[in-house]
């Protein structure tokens, strides 16, 4: 039976930083002098000190005459002071070098011309009135920065403003980055159109270079090594034989018969650390060889980017004597509880939403392997390894990934999923430069039930009445009678079977879900979709234990329309753009309502008005239409 790595002594995140940062305590990047000009995102090795000050004069801070204050005592509307120009007074424009004996200025607005040479005053001056004093910024021999600071553009300006121009910096850590595995295959656009089952296109190596950067490295990809521990052991080798201060392999370092990381590294030196209890990045992997560290870094994309910040980016902070990044935190309340893994410390991607005075989180989908989770987020919520998760509404600390006010002018819209609500977002954006749309997918009745609770700005609903076929309007009724709304209809969109192209199994109605030989793939339970199968369901008189799959839901059209694409399903019901979009055949059962439904407190602010503009706009119709399966002639009105 082939060797599998098993993870016998994890390390809590604490103790893997603290063993980490032990091992290479001693390891300090040297300095090197660089121009000032070059020195954004550089870490200084030594304290900076000003060689000039700054104004090196004393300077009119604007338009006017300068004087001497005193002169200027006892002046008053009634008993306006007359100077001479050339003597008592003397014509300065903003930046000048204040004349001898003068101590202030007066604004060319508060002067009146009363003969030629003379002027009038109806206010005294006060001593260094609009003046910038000599050294008001900087005074010549003051620290401007200490050692470690993580120089800024500002700091640009502040050192040459000092008469620095070059400093001494220590140098960037060089990281070589390898990334390792058979089933890769290089990002060419070659690839894309002839991409084979079973192979990956190899992107953490670029997103682990562009955090290297961001935190201070100078990265360097190697080529893609084979799942080969000779080839591996090379390409470590090579790159500390040729100055590579540290050294990062990507995959390889779990617990697969291929995975193998572990085995060179500890070949080549010491393994410190194998297994975090961290979620994701559990299967980090901290070495040490010719005195240098090493990391085995997951092959999984969320796992990457939590191992690196956590650790590497840490590390790297280290050598340059600078202070880790830190993102900003904000309290938010999660809108329902959120379980957790006792023992291990969860790195949980949310949403947030700005709710009146509320910062509500919303959790995404957990995955390792799905890097959307990290675009999509907002920030994240890190859950203690020895905690069961949190409470609902219980107050907790998020790290954000985005500004604040980036989340005040965003609408939080929760409910159905509908492929033109990621058009309305770039719409709202293109049309304000500020103002957007996030969605969160939890079904009609899942938007209903946010709405109640007060952890939304709109949600999306589809939801049928079996008893007259109208939409939505008795569901409002019946679970929120006494909120006052505003439904708006965003589109009417065709709702159907999707099956693959060609239609191989002859699939032509709902009867057909029932038949031994189809493996269907559900919406979830409260989804309007999943209200419109079980109707059609009943009028057929079919159970769901007649249809193979039925347990199985997903929670978008476009990931029902994924599973019959990659063949897990032979049909869905969904809409007709999500079959569109993937290039499949679609069987049309209905044309549905899709609303959105919007609390009135919310109705008449400046996101949700952005929103209405976005949604009545010809290019919202215009793309909307584009995607098929919409129609758009009643978008944007209110219905109630």
């Amino acid at each position: 039976m082939p060797e599998r790595n098993v993870y016998l002594r994890m390390k809590t995140l604490e103790e893997a930083r603290t063993i980490l940062f032990d091992a290479f305590s001693h390891r300090r990047m040297p300095a090197e002098t660089v121009s000032v000009e070059d020195t954004v995102g550089r870490v200084l090795a030594e304290a900076v000190y000003a060689k000039l000050s700054s104004p090196s004069f004393h300077a009119a801070a604007m338009d006017g005459f300068a004087v001497r204050a005193e002169e200027t005592f006892g002046a008053s509307e009634a008993h306006p002071k007359e100077l001479i120009i050339g003597e008592s007074a003397f014509a300065v424009n903003t930046g000048h070098v204040l004349p001898e004996g003068a101590n202030a200025v007066i604004m060319i607005e508060h002067i009146r011309q009363v003969a030629a040479g003379r002027i009038a005053i109806e206010a005294p001056a006060y001593p260094w009135q609009y003046v910038r004093k000599m050294g008001e910024d900087i005074v010549a021999t003051q620290l401007i920065f200490g050692q470690g600071h993580r120089l800024t553009p500002y700091c640009v300006g502040a050192l040459i403003s000092g008469g620095v121009l070059q400093v001494s910096v220590r140098q960037k850590p060089r990281v070589l980055i390898i990334p390792t595995g058979s089933e890769l295959v290089e990002a060419d656009a070659s690839v894309i159109d002839r991409l084979k089952p079973g192979q990956v296109i190899e992107s953490n190596s670029r997103v682990l270079m562009g955090l290297c950067r961001q935190w201070g490295a100078d990265p360097v990809r190697h080529d893609i090594v084979r799942d080969d521990p000779a080839m591996l052991q090379a390409a470590i080798e090579d790159g500390f034989s040729n100055g590579f201060d540290l050294v990062m392999t990507v995959g390889g370092s779990s617990a697969g018969t291929e995975d193998f990381s572990r085995k060179v590294m500890a070949g080549l030196g010491e393994v410190l650390v194998h297994g975090v209890t961290m979620m994701p990045g559990k299967p980090v992997l901290i070495a040490k060889a010719f005195d240098r560290p090493m990391f085995g870094i997951p092959g999984y994309p969320v796992s990457a980017i939590m191992a690196f910040e956590q650790l590497a980016g840490p590390l790297i902070c280290r050598m340059l004597g600078a202070t880790e990044l830190h993102r900003h935190r904000i309290d938010v309340e999660p809108i329902r509880k959120i379980p957790s893994k006792l023992g291990l410390e969860e790195f949980l991607r949310v949403k947030i939403g700005m709710i009146g005075d509320r910062k509500v989180a919303i959790s995404l989908p957990r995955g390792a392997g799905s890097i959307t989770t990290l675009t999509q987020a907002d920030a994240i919520l890190r859950i203690p390894h020895g905690v069961e998760g949190i409470a609902e509404k219980e107050r907790v600390a998020a790290e954000l990934l985005k500004p604040v006010e980036e989340l005040r002018n965003t609408v939080v819209v929760v409910g159905s999923h509908d492929n033109t609500l990621d058009v309305l977002a770039d719409v709202m954006m293109e049309r304000t430069g500020c103002f957007t749309l996030s969605s969160s997918h939890v079904g009609s009745m899942g938007g209903i039930t946010a709405v109640r609770r007060g952890v939304c700005h709109a949600a999306g609903i589809h939801l049928l009445d079996t008893e007259d076929g109208s939409y939505n309007r008795s569901y409002l009724r019946k679970y929120l009678p006494d909120l006052p709304l505003r439904r708006i209809q965003l589109v009417m969109r065709d709702q159907g079977l999707i099956v693959a192209k060609g239609n191989p199994k002859n699939i032509r109605s709902m009867a057909d879900l029932a038949r031994d030989d189809i493996t269907f793939i559900n919406r979830q339970a409260g989804s309007g979709t999943r209200i419109l199968l079980d109707f059609e369901m009943k009028r057929l008189g079919i159970s769901p234990d007649d249809i193979r799959g039925y347990e199985r839901d997903e929670f978008t059209h476009m990931a029902v329309a994924v599973a019959v694409l990659g063949n897990t399903a032979d049909v869905g019901l969904g809409i007709f753009s999500a079959a569109r979009a993937l290039h499949l055949d679609f069987i049309p059962v209905v044309t549905e309502q899709y609303d959105l439904i919007i609390p009135e407190a919310y109705f008449d602010t400046d996101p949700i008005q952005a929103m209405m503009d976005a949604i009545r706009s010809e290019t919202f119709r215009h793309r909307a239409m584009a995607l098929g399966g919409y129609h758009i002639e009643r978008t944007g009105e209110i219905l109630d």
